[in-house]
C-alpha cells in the first residue's frame, strides 16, 4: 500500500507545447516563464528550455523507435525538475516535431509527428500527458518555413507533397493515433492576439481566475502605442467580466489601432496568384471545422 502511494505522487502532468514552426517565435514560452513564479505556487513547474530540450532530443533520438528503459522516465523528470516540486510540468519546444527543413520529411507533411507522440507517450507511460500545438494557414505558413529551411524553392521543401495535401488535421490525426489517451489542444496563430492570456492558462493548466503577467504581450506588437495605451486604461476602468467580452473590447480597439503593416502578411511565393492564396485559406478554413470535430481535441478559438 505504501508504496502504491509513493508512485502515485511520482506521476506528473506534462503539458508539451510542440509547435508547431513558425507560429510561436519562443513567446509562448518567454509569457509562461514571467509567470513561473506564481505558477509554481499553484504547483505548475515551468522550467527553462536549456534543461529539457536537449535532453529530450538526444534521448529520442538514441531510442530509434526502441522502448526505453524502465528508469528513463525517472532520470528524465530529475533532471528537468532539478529541486522542485509540483504536480505538473511545462515544457515548449516550437520545433518539438522536427526543424523547419524535415517538415516534408518523406513527401508528407509532419511525417515525423507520428513516431515523436509515440516516443513522447512511451518516455512518460504512467503520467498524464497533454500536447498543445499552433497552427497556421498554410498560404502564410508555407512562405515562412521555407525562408526558415535550408531549401532554395518551395518544389524542394514540400519533397513531391502537393498543396493540397498540406492538412493539418492529417497531422492532428497522426498525434492522437501514435498517442492514444493522449489530448490534443489547438488554436490558431492568427487568433493568438485575441486568446493569448487564455492559452497560458490552458498550457499551464493553472486556475481559470489565475491573474497572467503578460497577457496582452503579443496585442502590443499589431496595437499602435497610442491604441495600447488607451485599451490598457478602458480595460482598468471597465474590467471585462468574461474572455468573450474582453475578446470583444480587442477587436473594438484593433479596428482602430491595429498596425496595417503587423497585421497584413505579405505572401512571397514565385508563382502563386492572388486566387491560389484564397484557394488555399479557404481549404485552411474547411480543415479547422474538421479539427474542431476532432475527438480528443480541445480547439481554442476567439
Amino acid at each position: 500500500m505504501g508504496q502504491q502511494k509513493a508512485e502515485q505522487k511520482d506521476d506528473m502532468e506534462i503539458a508539451v507545447h510542440i509547435g508547431a514552426s513558425c507560429t510561436d517565435d519562443e513567446r509562448l514560452i518567454k509569457s509562461l516563464l514571467k509567470n513561473a513564479d506564481s505558477f509554481a505556487q499553484q504547483g505548475v513547474i515551468v522550467p527553462q528550455p536549456n534543461r529539457y530540450r536537449r535532453l529530450l532530443r538526444e534521448t529520442m533520438h538514441n531510442l530509434q523507435g526502441q522502448v526505453p528503459a524502465e528508469e528513463t522516465r525517472d532520470i528524465l523528470i530529475d533532471a528537468i525538475l532539478e529541486d522542485q516540486e509540483g504536480h505538473r510540468v511545462v515544457l515548449s519546444n516550437p520545433d518539438f516535431i522536427c526543424v523547419p527543413n524535415r517538415i516534408f520529411e518523406g513527401g508528407e507533411f509532419y511525417s515525423l509527428a507520428s513516431a515523436k507522440a509515440q516516443t513522447l507517450r512511451d518516455l512518460f507511460p504512467r503520467d498524464q500527458v497533454s500536447l498543445y500545438i499552433g497552427i497556421r494557414n498554410p498560404a502564410t505558413f508555407l512562405p515562412e518555413a521555407l525562408k526558415a529551411s535550408k531549401a532554395e524553392t518551395l518544389d524542394d521543401f514540400m519533397r513531391g507533397a502537393r498543396l493540397d495535401q498540406v492538412r493539418w488535421s492529417d497531422v492532428i490525426e497522426r498525434l492522437l493515433d501514435n498517442a492514444p489517451g493522449i489530448p490534443v489542444t489547438v488554436w490558431c496563430n492568427e487568433d493568438t492576439p485575441f486568446i493569448w492570456a487564455q492559452l497560458i492558462r490552458e498550457v499551464s493548466g493553472v486556475d481559470p481566475m489565475t491573474r497572467i503577467t503578460g497577457g496582452f504581450d503579443l496585442l502590443q506588437t499589431i496595437m499602435s502605442r497610442e491604441g495600447m495605451h488607451r485599451f490598457l486604461a478602458y480595460i482598468k476602468s471597465h474590467p471585462p467580466q468574461t474572455e468573450a467580452k474582453k475578446r470583444k473590447v480587442i477587436a473594438t480597439f484593433l479596428e482602430r489601432f491595429a498596425l496595417e503593416d503587423q497585421i497584413v502578411e505579405d505572401i512571397e511565393i514565385e508563382g502563386w496568384t492572388d486566387d491560389m492564396v484564397e484557394h488555399i485559406t479557404a481549404a485552411y478554413e474547411d480543415d479547422l471545422e474538421l479539427i474542431a470535430q476532432m475527438p480528443g481535441v480541445k480547439f481554442i478559438q476567439p
